[in-house]
């Protein structure tokens, strides 16, 4: 099934989509709750001021991500990183 022609926002509830392919899709302003995402690979993605709470984040990777601004439990990660930087220091 193709929703390329779909113009209106969609509504999507208990559904399962395990296996799908989205590719040049805009979720812009989309809500996900409920959301299993588990072994997802998100490539190119945008996610600038994303909120995500309550979320599990076991054995996930962050791999060449621009985390400028990023913030977990409101400390700069920028600062999470510089911290464990110069904890490592002899």
């Amino acid at each position: 099934m193709k929703l390329s022609e779909i113009a209106e926002p969609l509504q999507v509830t208990r559904c399962n989509l395990s296996g799908s392919t989205f590719q040049d899709v805009k979720l812009a302003g989309a809500s996900l709750t409920n959301v299993d995402l588990s072994h997802c690979a998100l490539q190119n993605v945008t996610l600038a001021s994303l909120r995500l709470s309550n979320a599990s984040l076991k054995h996930a990777t962050l791999a060449d991500c621009d985390l400028e601004g990023a913030t977990i439990d409101g400390i700069l990660i920028s600062d999470l990183i510089q911290a464990y930087q110069n904890s490592k220091k002899p």
